[in-house]
């Protein structure tokens, strides 16, 4: 299940299972940043934002919680951190939660399946 780390918050990734960005082909590299452009240009208009910030944390000790490789899309706005670098801050502290909370799986609490389809019904639209 994939859940997002901050607001707004969309991550791409490729259909096959690839712990590290290295071991990408060339294919599943233009692939992936050719769908997070496509994704980033949708959000960025359906959310009414000015910018957009992409993330790849590739490996451990980058703050990768989730063994495959991604990349999170995030519509960003004037305003929305007080330092615009203050995101990768955010973005780290919810991977660090959404590891712990991965890990206790038993207390973890999905997202209802309504609202999760209401959520891909409105960005199917955009595609």
């Amino acid at each position: 299940m994939v859940r997002a780390s901050v607001v707004s918050n969309l991550k791409t990734l490729l259909w096959r299972e690839i712990q590290r960005f290295a071991e990408l082909t060339t294919d599943e590299t233009s692939d992936l940043w050719l769908t997070a452009q496509k994704v980033g240009k949708q959000l960025e208009s359906y959310h009414k934002a000015s910018s957009l910030t992409f993330a790849i944390q590739d490996g451990p000790q980058a703050g990768q919680t989730v063994p495959h490789v991604h990349i999170h899309v995030i519509p960003r706005k004037s305003g929305d951190f007080e330092k615009k670098d203050e995101i990768y801050d955010a973005l780290d502290l919810k991977e660090k939660e959404m590891k712990q909370s991965l890990d206790l799986d038993k207390e973890r609490k999905d997202r209802r399946i309504e609202e999760m389809a209401e959520e891909a019904d409105e960005y199917r639209k955009l595609f």
